[in-house]
């Protein structure tokens, strides 16, 4: 599975990318949501990873409302830090509170893979 992690803390990045790496996805990662929706646009994820607050101008919530345009099935694992962020009710998507499991986001992964 291409998954693209749109995080911009590097020690969580980095981690997600070396679990899901290891598990045998091909990863595109992103350290903002410009970023992420370049690498959106030049290779279809097949799930989007995306921390709601990200460094730059966009949130998680627009990266994959833009990511979504051309992949209206994209599946979403939405992650925060923050207990004031309501969810919001996207289709398809799961939230992640931090700090979370991997093998919660492993869990997560397989659910909205089996959709």
């Amino acid at each position: 599975m291409r998954v693209l992690v749109a995080e911009d803390e590097d020690l969580i990045r980095d981690v997600v990318v070396d679990i899901l790496e290891t598990h045998g996805h091909e990863v595109m990662e992103a350290a903002s949501g410009e970023r992420a929706l370049q690498l959106c646009a030049e290779a279809a994820p097949d799930l989007l990873f995306t921390d709601i607050r990200l460094a730059g101008s966009l949130t998680g919530w627009d990266v994959a409302i833009q990511c979504r345009e051309s992949n209206p099935r994209l599946p979403v694992i939405y992650a925060t830090g923050y207990t004031h962020a309501a969810p919001r009710p996207v289709s398809g998507s799961i939230m992640l509170q931090k700090p979370f499991g991997l093998e919660r986001l492993l869990e997560a992964m397989q659910s909205l893979a089996g959709k």
